[in-house]
């Protein structure tokens, strides 16, 4: 055979060891969509629940704002923002989605917000688009990572809203949709205004007998609140880490079907290299033998 089908087969062996990455890549991905949105789906019921604590706890509390987190209208304060993205690539376009979803939200707030990036891609991104996060933290490996984020993510804000270098927190982050895959969304955690108090203190109790809180009121509501940041961050973390594997998924099943397609081109190429070289062999073998002298 000749040099080019040595080429060719080399380019068919690469391309076909590439395959096998993909597709082991796409199954790490099935698989950990499927862990994130377990976690989800159960993290439901448990907010759930504390919503329907705090509504109760609320309606005993004559105070329109009992913790004094009433909404910062006209403050000098930044607000705190927290941005979800991801540490890796090959998620497409998922980093590049969340971060133009902050700047655009954020582009008229005064004073300029502090923002924390969640993962080292979407730090780039917020860092090229003018908008450099004051701190960055690691993406989560798993689900029971999570809670060590969201622990990291709750002292760091509660320290800067104690001495007053933030006035709020804000969430960015990518959740999966059955259209879309995923598209981005936001969640304004703190302060608790008017509007959350409003709805929670509406809430439906789902019996005829209405509970009562046990203990000073003050103290069971603050570790309910507790437990809703909790949940709200991590909720957020777990959607953002379902979207990126499903956008993973999506760019791994492309490659998969590009590289399927570049394959077969490959071996109808290295195919009819052969056979031309066969043909070749064969026409010299002919015209070789016609050239002998007859008797």
């Amino acid at each position: 055979m000749s040099h080019s089908s040595a080429d060719l087969r080399r380019q068919i062996n690469s391309a076909t060891d590439l395959q096998a990455v993909v597709r082991t890549m796409k199954a790490l991905a099935a698989s950990s969509i499927n862990q994130y949105e377990q976690a989800v789906q159960a993290l439901a019921d448990y907010a759930h629940s504390v919503e329907l604590g705090l509504s109760v706890c609320l309606r005993n509390v004559a105070s329109e704002h009992p913790l004094g987190l009433e909404t910062l209208s006209g403050t000098t304060t930044p607000a705190g923002v927290v941005v979800f993205g991801s540490d890796q690539g090959l998620v497409g376009q998922f980093n590049d989605v969340v971060a133009n979803h902050a700047l655009q939200a954020l582009a008229d707030q005064s004073p300029r917000p502090l923002v924390w990036a969640v993962g080292e891609r979407v730090h780039a991104n917020l860092a090229d688009a003018g908008l450099p996060p004051a701190g960055d933290f690691g993406v989560p490996g798993s689900v029971q990572a999570i809670t060590l984020l969201v622990g990291q993510i709750l002292a760091e804000s509660e320290a800067r809203i104690s001495r007053g270098e933030i006035s709020g927190l804000r969430l960015f982050y990518n959740q999966p949709t059955p259209a879309t895959t995923y598209s981005p969304t936001s969640q304004h955690l703190l302060p608790l205004d008017a509007h959350w108090y409003q709805q929670l203190t509406q809430r439906h109790w789902p019996s005829d007998n209405l509970p009562e809180v046990l203990g000073a009121d003050t103290s069971t509501l603050q570790a309910l609140i507790r437990e809703y940041l909790f949940v709200s961050l991590f909720r957020a973390c777990a959607e953002s880490l379902a979207s990126e594997n499903a956008s993973r998924l999506s760019a791994m099943q492309r490659a998969d079907t590009n590289i399927g397609e570049r394959l077969e081109i490959l071996s109808m190429s290295f195919h009819r290299e052969r056979q031309d070289g066969i043909d070749e062999e064969l026409f010299d073998v002919i015209a070789g033998f016609e050239a002998l002298p007859k008797r």
